[in-house]
Parts: C-alpha cells; sequence; structure tokens
C-alpha cells in the first residue's frame, strides 16, 4: 500500500486511496467499449476528489465537461468520498448492491468481490478499449479472474528502497549507484551511521502492524511468500523469512547502523527521513512526496530503488481501480468503460495530464502509476512526465530501470492480521541482540495459520 493509504490504514484496517489527478482536451476521446449506445445514459462514479481538495477536484469537473462534450450522450455523476473507501459501509454497500455504477476498489478486495459475484463480468465488453493490450499483464491479473474480467485499474505501484542522496554524497557513497544487494545496504548503513550522533545508517519498522508489512516486502523481494498457493497456511518461516530477520539482527546489533531507538511505526521513519539523519528506508516511490508536503524534506534529496535482490524475484505491490456494479445494464458498462478509458488509461490525459498538473502546481515526476511498464503508453508517460517534471526524475531512474524484471506481488490474505502477528518477530530481533530467530518464525507461523483457516 502506499504511504498515503498506510498512515490512515493502520488506524481504520483499510487504505486511503490516492485521489486521481484528471484533465482532458477536445481531441484524442475516440469512442470506446463498443461505441456510443443509442440512447442518452446515466453512470455514476465513485472515488470523485472531494472539495476539501481543490486542484483535483476542478481537474476532475473539467475532465467530466470535456468527456461529456465528446460524447453527448453520457452523463457522468462523480460521487466523492474521502477516504475514497470507508471500511465501516464498503461491505454494507457491496452486500447491498447500492456501489456506484463504477465503484473504486483496492487490489486487495478484488479477489474477494469476484467470488462473491459483487461486481458484473465485463469481458464482453473490455476488448474494445484499446489500452487494455498495452498494461502490464501482472496489473490486468489482478481484475481477471481465468478468461474473464471484471474492472480495470488505475494505480499500480511497487515497494523500494528510498535512500537520502546527500548523506550517500556525504559518507563517500555514489548516489547515482545505489545498493542492489543486502550486504551492499550493510555496508552503506554502516558508513552513514559513522557520520556522526543522531545519524541511522537504515530504518526499520516493527510496530502498528509497520513491521509485519515491510517483512513482507523483504520477503517477496528475497523470493519468498507469506502463505501457500492455496492461501490456507503461511509460507513464511523459509529461508528466505529467516534471511530478513538474520539481515536485520546483524544491522541492529554486529553494525549498529539501525540507532537504539526502535519500536517505530509509520510516521516515525518519515520524520527521521524528512529530517535528514536517516540513510535507507523500504518505501513506494511516494514516500518521497509525503517526506516532502508533510515532513520538510526536499525531493531533490532523495532517490529510489528496487528492494535489494528483487531483480527476477517480486515486489510487494498495491494500487486500485474500478469495478462495475452488477446491477449495471451493458449501456452503463459500455459508458463506463469509455470514461475509464479516457480518464484513466490515456497518455496526457486524465490522470497523466501532467501539463496541467504542473500548471496546478502539484507534483510531477513521480514514477507512479506504473500501468504500462515499457509498452508503447507507458514509454509516451515517462516521456510526459520528464517533460512536465517538477521533481527530479533522475532519482528515480533506478527504481524506473528495474522495474522491467520484477514481478509485483499483491498483499496476502489476511494481510494486516499477519502483519501484526510478524511485528512480534521484527520487534524482538531490533530489540533482543538474543532474539531467536527459528522460534519467533515457529510462533508466528502458528498463529498465523490459525488466522488463515478462520473463514477460509
Amino acid at each position: 500500500m502506499t504511504t498515503t493509504r498506510r498512515g490512515l490504514s493502520l488506524l481504520l484496517v483499510a487504505g486511503l486511496g490516492l485521489v486521481a489527478a484528471s484533465c482532458g482536451s477536445d481531441d484524442g476521446n475516440k469512442p470506446a467499449a463498443g461505441g456510443a449506445s443509442d440512447g442518452p445514459v446515466t453512470i455514476t462514479v465513485g472515488c470523485e476528489p472531494p472539495k476539501s481538495n481543490p486542484k483535483e477536484r476542478e481537474a476532475w469537473e473539467a475532465d467530466v465537461a470535456t468527456f461529456q462534450k465528446a460524447h453527448p450522450n453520457i452523463t457522468v455523476q462523480g460521487k466523492d468520498a474521502f477516504p475514497c473507501i470507508n471500511p465501516d459501509t464498503f461491505q454494507a454497500k457491496l452486500a447491498g448492491g447500492t456501489q456506484e455504477d463504477l465503484f473504486y476498489v483496492y487490489y486487495t478486495d478484488v479477489r474477494k468481490i469476484i467470488e462473491k459475484k459483487q461486481a458484473a463480468d465485463i469481458s464482453q465488453y473490455v476488448g474494445s478499449v484499446g489500452a487494455v493490450k498495452d498494461l502490464r499483464p501482472d496489473v490486468m491479473g489482478v481484475f481477471k479472474d481465468g478468461d474473464k474480467t471484471y474492472g480495470l485499474p488505475r494505480n499500480n505501484y511497487n515497494m523500494g528502497l528510498v535512500y537520502n542522496r546527500k548523506l550517500f554524497t556525504q559518507a563517500g557513497l555514489d548516489p547515482a549507484n545505489p545498493p542492489k544487494t543486502w550486504e551492499e545496504v550493510r555496508d552503506a548503513a554502516k558508513k552513514i551511521a559513522a557520520l556522526g550522533p543522531g545519524y541511522v545508517g537504515y530504518g526499520e519498522y516493527s510496530a502498528g502492524n509497520t513491521g509485519g508489512w515491510h517483512f513482507a516486502a523483504e520477503l517477496y523481494a528475497r523470493g519468498g511468500s507469506m502463505v501457500s498457493d492455496d492461501g490456507k497456511t503461511a509460507a513464511f518461516n523459509s529461508d528466505e523469512g529467516k534471511a530478513v530477520l538474520e539481515n536485520l539482527k546483524k544491522m541492529r546489533w554486529d553494525d549498529n547502523s539501525m540507532g537504539t531507538k526502535q519500536l517505530l511505526q509509520w510516521e516515525d521513519l518519515m520524520r527521521m527521513m524528512g529530517g535528514g539523519k536517516l540513510g535507507m528506508m523500504v518505501g513506494a516511490p511516494d514516500v518521497v512526496q509525503s517526506v516532502n508536503n508533510d515532513f520538510k524534506g526536499k525531493f531533490e534529496d532523495y532517490g529510489v530503488t528496487a528492494v535489494p535482490e528483487s531483480d527476477g524475484k517480486s515486489s510487494l505491490s498495491g494500487g486500485d481501480g474500478y469495478m462495475f456494479n452488477p446491477k449495471a445494464s451493458p449501456e452503463k458498462i459500455k459508458a463506463g468503460l469509455q470514461w475509464l478509458e479516457f480518464h484513466e488509461l490515456t497518455p496526457g490525459k486524465g490522470q497523466f495530464d501532467y501539463a496541467r498538473s504542473k500548471q496546478q502546481g502539484r507534483p510531477v515526476g513521480l514514477p507512479i502509476p506504473d500501468l504500462y511498464g515499457t509498452s508503447a503508453p507507458g514509454n509516451e508517460i515517462t516521456a510526459l512526465r520528464k517533460q512536465y517534471a517538477t521533481v527530479p526524475v533522475d532519482n528515480f531512474a533506478p527504481y524506473v530501470a528495474a522495474q522491467g524484471n520484477i514481478t509485483n506481488k499483491l498483499e496476502p490474505p489476511k494481510a494486516q492480521e499477519l502483519y501484526a502477528v510478524l511485528d512480534v518477530a521484527m520487534s524482538a530481533v531490533l530489540t533482543r541482540k538474543d532474539a531467536d530467530i527459528n522460534k519467533l518464525l515457529s510462533d508466528a507461523e502458528s498463529k498465523a495459520n490459525k488466522i488463515l483457516a478462520k473463514n477460509t
């Protein structure tokens, strides 16, 4: 999950979805998804930016006007909410079928929604959305079940290693060549910690479910899994899982590169990174935006690369998109697909209109969302980001370069409950020099299996 979402999810056990940027112009809005319907149709669309976010709300309303001018038979009625998903009402709306015609979802909810038949099968219509063929297979696969399709993505990201380029330079490290292995992380962390009192080479979470979250990210990067393929049993008590904890234990106690203050949660590392004395942490690229906006950091001081040793393996990923109310008529589905193609999937338009984002004073240049990889639309979006960048895109080049050989891997079932269990193991190795890793993982496995056995 993204940093913005993580902050709220720890309170709600759900997330705060980032509200989409949007835009448009009259050209390029070609008919899609089977063409226009014969008569007028109105569609309701979730996750309209709230009025409390005036720049994105203004962009959304301008896009609706542009889209409706090109498609005069379609009326788009946005439904705003903050956050876009309220966990107290989301499941009730799904169960009652009172969701919008196009309702907003997190990746982690998609599978359950499909299994419960709470979304429409759009397979017979989605093929006429030209962008679908270029979407990353692992991204599009989130919304598929066999040969059937149930939605389209809007946002996609995976975890990386966020680092302070300024500290790298001060420590005699090359900020353009960040660590690719955990041994290189250890070496860099020791050099940064040696800069003086208060400097921390590598920071790690271990409380409030964040420790388990980062355990999963580092486990995936090593090629491990949190659960079995069928999702019924824990799989993290493995060589890869042991390697995660052993590495952290060495950095904490042998290298003294992680600082003495532990039991850190989401805001702690963000504040440390913004304060300029933390060298590295695992996080998605939007960490840099949050550090800049909320914790007094500066975009130019930070870089992002892939999680060490994830090359050819996996990275913990997340994102969001839209599914269709199972009660939606074919006309509504066709109209909804036309809107999604325009607003979420077209380079230079909708959420990808970086020219307008720059004009509005919003940050441009972060390498998310990554919907297309290195396909033609993906390359076009990358070029537009660079053309209208307001942040130093070269700082993210190592992260971008690694993506072609990394597979996105979603959070496990019962993610928050499993993360809470693994917080115990993470906190133990960071606060007790004599922590028994085998016992910690064995105990966590036993607890996780009981959690996974419930309502499987």
